[in-house]
């Protein structure tokens, strides 16, 4: 906060909580892939899946939140994103959208600096205006009855759409099995819902080339699009990657 903050009895917005800033390395998932970016991972999750890759940023039965997160002033955020030159910026959790009060200040600055940004989120939260301004693409992920929730938590309505007529969201849905195409085909006709991408659920390379078989063939009948997981090919489930 500066002197005139002080004077003018302006606060300072609040420490954004992240679990992880990396880069440069590569977009692995959606219509990104293969493209160099950095990562901005935030701490905390609205959802509890059961097969997230990433528990780390959010279960705190099963880690410490304090060892894997820690609050930083959004212009620190920023100018450790900044320190990479990497014209995309992907943020992701953890659930991004829980903390975009806190996140306008980073946004603002990287778009400013040229940064495009992408958010990968659940689909349970809506964009705020002063939020939404400042991101190129949300990689929207509604979750399948596989990761153990009611439809109720995991599937919103109103906020799908909300995403569906910004014109800057794609669905990405996380199959387990081939089965899961039957659940991602009943929710794209009930929401209407454009730009299906469908990918495997795996933490290892076998597994991703595995669900890549299985999936594909079902993803063109349907007329999705189909990703993998990229970074895993390459680098397993080292973390920071």
């Amino acid at each position: 906060m500066t002197t005139m903050d002080v004077i003018l009895g302006r606060s300072r917005p609040p420490d954004v909580l992240v679990c992880e800033a990396f880069g440069p390395t590569i977009q692995g998932e959606g219509p990104s892939a293969g493209q160099l970016a950095s990562f901005l991972r935030i701490g905390d999750c609205n959802l509890a899946c059961g097969s997230c890759d990433t528990p780390y940023s959010w279960d705190w039965k099963r880690y410490s939140r304090a060892e894997q997160t820690s609050r930083m002033p959004a212009e620190h955020v920023a100018a450790e994103l900044l320190r990479h030159p990497t014209e995309l910026v992907i943020i992701t959790g953890g659930e991004p959208m829980m903390q975009q009060t806190q996140l306008v200040p980073v946004v603002s600055r990287l778009t400013g600096a040229g940064r495009r940004i992408e958010i990968e989120t659940n689909g349970t939260i809506a964009p705020e205006p002063a939020f939404d301004q400042h991101v190129s693409l949300y990689a929207v992920s509604p979750k399948l009855s596989h990761m153990g929730m009611p439809t109720s938590r995991r599937i919103k309505p109103a906020v799908l759409k909300a995403f569906q007529e910004s014109g800057r969201a794609v669905f990405k849905f996380v199959l387990d099995t081939p089965a899961d195409v039957e659940e991602v085909a009943a929710l794209q006709d009930e929401h209407g819902l454009e730009q299906v991408w469908v990918m495997p659920q795996a933490t290892t390379a076998a597994a991703v080339i595995t669900g890549l078989r299985a999936i594909a063939g079902p993803a063109i009948n349907r007329g999705w699009n189909v990703s993998g997981r990229l970074h895993t090919l390459i680098w397993e489930d080292e973390r920071g990657r």
